[in-house]
């Protein structure tokens, strides 16, 4: 498998260099030259699969540079934890992909990623530097799936005041090889430092600097596997009944949109989903594009659902180049919805109210759009939500949605109790920089 940027203007690279570089030198994303299609045995609800196995499955068809033995080796430690299909009610289910280190679904991807890189290092004596922008849980994510990592260094890049004391916490108290910078203005400025990085070609070359944001295809072909094994769990679950239509549906609280691309992929390669709903905060670019046609950034709105804040979503390219650049292929596939705070708050109570269960508020916005048109507010066709976070990250939005708290988890409560380290800038490329080439 080769990997192309999207702007056409680099050369096709293999996995290796795709993910040491992260950014390709045209200043554009890479995306696979074709989409796989899954083995046979893959699509068979029958199928008995652990879900490492199947990881190592679904990602050796995307990357040939490493031995499939080797992929396997990563997936049995990067897939370490459940995935569970749970049924909330009739047609209305979640994917729960928040039961990792950090309890947000990017443990999956970044942890994967770590391995990835640590196996092409071990082959050789040089030391990389990782820049990564954080709306909330890739930080995290990324801090502790690369944590102690030898010959990487980390450098987060978070918007100060804007995600959660508990978020801040889980990638500001490692110390060592993981650096967290508090970024004094929005995600939007923390991903146009590190873009602006990855463009600054001396930088890239003194310091081998790549990054592990979901613009890197190591972040995001690992999180393809979650789709394809919802698939599978659905028809395991509903036995007969799942064989009837094509597929339940899958709708992706959606930032910066790695999280749905990987779906769509998961779809694009054979995996039995209907289709999409794109749920997005008040950060509604790509709502409004779907409706009008008009791509407008525009810096991002702060939100109870903080990871999802994101103006200028940059794998929403991806999403285009899957589809051709046209809007009518889009949307026959996907549905675009925004959903407010006031409509997040609402459903973290309807959800309790009617299922005793406790939705963050990131997975919320997904179930909120899930049940949105239909007057008994459950969806008129199957449909998996992706649960990407542990509602006890945002104890603030839960007590004001049910006037309850969550116990916290053993792995946020020693977040908790240690020391936070970070170094605060302005939104300067000169400081960040600096930083980056100490």
């Amino acid at each position: 498998m080769r990997f192309r940027s999207i702007l056409g203007q680099s050369p096709v690279v293999g996995f290796r260099e795709a993910l040491f570089r992260g950014l390709a030198p045209d200043g554009s994303l890479y995306i696979p030259e074709f989409i796989p299609a899954l083995r046979l045995s893959l699509k068979s609800a029958g199928d008995a699969h652990r879900l490492p196995e199947l990881a190592a499955e679904v990602i050796s068809e995307f990357v040939d540079d490493i031995p499939r033995e080797e992929i396997r080796a990563m997936t049995e430690r990067s897939f370490s934890f459940p995935i569970p299909l749970i049924r909330l009610e009739q047609n209305l289910f979640l994917l729960e992909l928040f039961h990792g280190p950090t309890l947000a679904f990017k443990d999956v991807g970044a942890r994967f990623m770590a391995r990835a890189l640590s196996y092409f290092l071990a082959t050789q004596e040089q030391h990389l530097t990782i820049a990564v922008a954080t709306s909330g849980d890739t930080g995290s994510a990324v801090a502790h799936g690369f944590f102690n990592v030898p010959n990487i260094s980390v450098f987060v890049f978070y918007p100060s005041g804007k995600i959660s004391k508990l978020q801040e916490q889980q990638m500001t108290t490692l110390g060592g090889n993981i650096h967290a910078v508090e970024v004094e203005g929005t995600f939007d400025d923390c991903q146009h430092l590190v873009k602006r990085a990855l463009a600054d070609h001396e930088l890239v070359r003194q310091t081998n600097l790549t990054t592990a944001n979901s613009i890197n295809l190591g972040r995001l072909l690992p999180q393809v596997t979650y789709y394809v094994w919802a698939a599978l769990l659905y028809k395991q679950m509903m036995g007969e009944a799942a064989h009837a239509g094509p597929g339940p549906a899958i709708a992706v609280p959606s930032g910066n949109f790695g999280n749905l691309t990987a779906a769509t992929y998961a779809k694009r390669m054979g995996s039995p989903i209907a289709g999409f709903l794109s749920a997005s905060n008040a950060n509604n670019v790509v709502p409004e594009y779907f409706s009008t046609g008009a791509f407008n950034p525009r810096p991002s709105l702060q939100t109870y659902s903080n990871a999802m804040d994101v103006g200028n979503p940059s794998n929403f390219a991806r999403l285009l180049a899957l589809y051709d650049n046209d809007r009518a292929n889009l949307r026959r596939d996907i549905t675009a919805m925004s959903i407010s705070d006031e409509e997040t708050v609402t459903e973290m109570r309807r959800t309790y109210d009617r299922c005793g269960y406790v939705l963050d508020p990131h997975t919320a916005v997904g179930v909120a759009a899930a049940r949105q048109g239909h007057s008994s507010g459950t969806p008129a066709l199957p449909t998996i939500v992706a649960a990407t976070a542990h509602p006890a990250k945002f104890p603030e939005v839960v007590f004001k949605a049910l006037g309850k708290s969550v116990p916290l988890p053993p792995q946020l409560a020693e977040a908790m109790s240690h020391t936070k380290k970070s170094v605060r800038i302005s939104a300067d490329y000169g400081r960040v920089r600096e930083l980056l080439g100490s």
